[in-house]
């Protein structure tokens, strides 16, 4: 990373001078600080359980147990929380972490997060954002100096209207091992091959992985940290997410993770993407996952003003209630009732995190053997906890 600040004050005050004589009277001068931001204190996240002996709660656990029991028979292998105020109200474990040496699936196995991990990466950024590292409305090459698309600021990356094309469908032209690539390893092949982008940058929305994974990047040349660690300090360990970490194919996963399968039990082997991190990559729990949700009731990472901006929809083309902020997909209905969320799918791991800010109520559904038929569970443990007869306008697709 270049250094932006000089140590001595002669050198700083010449360098100051000289920028702000090439700057003409309507440009801003960009100056990025040195990172060094504390970690936010220590108080982890306690669950708590609610208060299921009345008969009313006792009913609703029978219909949600009986749904599970339908959908073991179906081949859900997976793990789902229902909270409602800070306190869980229903907690099951579905199926095998490890099928081939028996081990069932429990609080402390994480699975792969797929596309929900960019819930991650979007706060991390909004975070730096709030504290003064990162503006988003900068171009990404304030951050990144080879990156070939000028055009394309950090807000663009994050609601996805960037224009970039996903590194999936551009990568096999010039990558030719079966080895896991880096973010770093695809920014190079980007920088020198510039693929066409999709569209003109912020004409239309466009849901692209490589948003994502660009992000990640910028995270780890400000912080001058990588992802990882800069995740774990910042938000998993605070935030008291035991069982959360990025995913590194170079090390492999704990003992205790639970392994990504496909419809027929077989284990799915890593390809060349799984090296890339930002738009997937996370593994995570239930439990850790509404630690999660609830730290933004309280303001643990983010303010106020900056979840406002995160939950605010970007995109007005296409008419219709769903919309994607700054990070999250929503449900924006007409009484201005929103529905935050992300849905996710890599690997056998579909992943559905629903939360409905304005009620503190949450849906966690994390299957780790393939099955689309777990999106759409979310609506139906809403109509039996809301003892709803019909539930409309959820997202029964992967991401």
């Amino acid at each position: 990373m270049n250094i932006i600040l000089k140590r001595t004050a002669t050198i700083t005050l010449f360098f100051s001078l000289v920028l702000f004589a090439c700057q003409s009277s309507n440009e801003r001068v960009i100056a990025r600080p040195n990172f060094a931001l504390p970690p936010i204190e220590m108080k982890s996240i306690q669950l708590s359980y609610t208060d299921t002996n009345s008969a009313e709660w006792k009913e609703i656990a029978r219909k949600l147990d009986s749904f599970y029991m339908v959908q073991a028979r179906a081949g859900f292998n997976g793990s789902v929380l229902i909270g409602y105020q800070g306190k869980i109200l229903y907690e099951r474990y579905v199926g095998y972490a490890n099928r081939a040496k028996g081990i069932p699936l429990s609080q402390n196995s994480p699975s792969q997060l797929a596309s929900t991990s960019k819930t991650f990466t979007g706060a991390a950024i909004l975070y730096l954002y709030q504290n003064n590292y990162i503006d988003i409305d900068n171009p990404v090459r304030t951050y990144i100096k080879n990156f070939p698309y000028p055009d394309i600021t950090v807000r663009m990356l994050l609601n996805h209207r960037s224009g970039l094309t996903t590194y999936y469908n551009w990568l096999p032209m010039y990558y030719k091992s079966k080895e896991p690539i880096t973010n770093d390893q695809v920014l190079q092949l980007m920088a020198k091959h510039k693929p066409p982008i999709s569209f003109k940058a912020n004409t239309r929305f466009t849901y692209c992985n490589t948003n994502y994974l660009v992000l990640a990047s910028i995270i780890e040349e400000v912080t001058e940290m990588s992802y990882d660690v800069f995740l774990k300090k910042y938000i998993f360990d605070p935030l008291g997410m035991k069982n959360t970490f990025v995913y590194n194919p170079s090390v492999g996963l704990p003992h205790n993770a639970a392994l990504s399968y496909r419809g027929n039990y077989s284990v799915f082997p890593n390809d060349y993407r799984d090296g890339v991190y930002g738009d997937k990559g996370i593994y995570s729990t239930v439990e850790d996952m509404y630690r999660w949700d609830q730290s933004f009731y309280n303001n643990r990472l983010l303010n106020n003003e900056m979840l406002e901006t995160a939950y605010g929809p970007c995109s007005f083309e296409r008419p219709g209630i769903k919309n994607y902020g700054l990070g999250w997909r929503m449900l924006c209905y007409p009484d201005d009732y929103k529905i935050i969320y992300h849905n996710g799918d890599w690997h056998g791991n579909n992943t559905c995190f629903y939360r409905f800010i304005k009620d503190n109520f949450t849906i966690i559904v994390l299957g780790n053997k393939q099955s689309s038929a777990v999106y759409r569970q979310p609506p139906v443990l809403y109509s039996i906890v809301k003892n709803a007869d019909s539930v409309s306008g959820f997202d029964e697709g992967a991401e």
